[in-house]
C-alpha cells in the first residue's frame, strides 16, 4: 500500500469521523439553585435540551423542572457571558418576557416548544440589536450558538416569585454525538496503524 494512498485512507476516516449530522446540534444543561448568581438554597432542579438545526433553522426548547420555592414567571435563556472578573450573568438572548407556552404560576413543569431560528422574534431585541451580534439574526443565531457550544458563555433560566433574578439555572453545553465515536476509533487507530510502519520501515 502506497504512502499517499495510506494518507487519503486515512483522511477519508477522520472526515467520517465528524458528525453525521453536521447540521444538528445538541446541548444540554442540569439546572439548579447554587448554579445562580448569587447562589440560592432552592432545592429545586431542572433539565434542559435544545437541540438547533440548521438545515430547517430551527431551535426545539425542552425542559423539565420541579422543587421550586416559588411559582414559575419567566424563563429564557441568557447571553453571552463577560469573561472574569465580571459577574458570571448576561443579558436575554431569547424572546421576551418568556419563552412562548412555558407553564408559568408553577413549582413544576414540563416543556417543548420549537422555535424558528429565522425570525426576529425568536430573540430579545437587545440581544438582537446588540452591536456585538451585527444586529442581523444571522449574526444572533450564530452568536447564541457559539456560546452554547463554549459550554459556560450561555444559561437556561427560570425566574419564580422566591426568586425573580432566576431560582434555577445551568450553562448549556454541547452533546456530542455517540454515532460517530466508532469513525472517531477507526480514524485514530489508522493514525496508530501509519506512525507503526513508519517506526519498522527498514533503512
Amino acid at each position: 500500500m502506497t504512502h499517499r494512498f495510506r494518507m487519503a485512507l486515512l483522511g477519508l476516516a477522520l472526515s467520517a469521523a465528524l458528525p453525521a449530522a453536521a447540521h444538528i446540534e445538541v446541548f444540554t444543561t442540569s439546572m439548579s439553585g447554587p448554579a445562580e448568581f448569587p447562589a440560592n438554597t432552592s432545592p429545586g432542579t431542572g433539565a434542559s435540551t435544545v437541540t438547533m438545526d440548521f438545515d430547517a433553522l430551527t431551535m426545539r426548547v425542552q425542559a423539565s423542572f420541579s422543587g421550586l420555592q416559588g411559582n414559575t414567571i419567566a424563563a429564557h435563556i441568557h447571553c453571552c457571558v463577560p469573561p472574569p472578573p465580571a459577574n458570571p450573568t448576561a443579558g436575554v438572548a431569547t424572546i421576551l418576557p418568556s419563552f412562548t407556552n412555558f407553564p408559568l404560576a408553577v413549582q413544576l413543569g414540563d416543556y417543548d416548544f420549537t422555535y424558528d431560528l429565522a425570525a426576529a422574534s425568536t430573540y430579545s431585541s437587545g440581544f438582537l440589536n446588540n452591536a456585538q451580534n451585527g444586529g442581523s439574526v444571522a449574526n444572533a443565531m450564530n452568536t447564541l450558538a457559539a456560546a452554547m457550544r463554549a459550554g459556560n458563555l450561555a444559561y437556561f433560566n427560570i425566574h419564580t416569585t422566591s426568586f425573580n433574578g432566576g431560582e434555577i439555572r445551568g450553562f448549556l453545553a454541547p452533546v456530542p454525538e455517540p454515532q460517530t465515536y466508532p469513525l472517531m476509533a477507526a480514524g485514530l487507530g489508522l493514525v496508530g496503524w501509519a506512525a507503526a510502519r513508519r517506526r519498522v520501515r527498514p533503512a
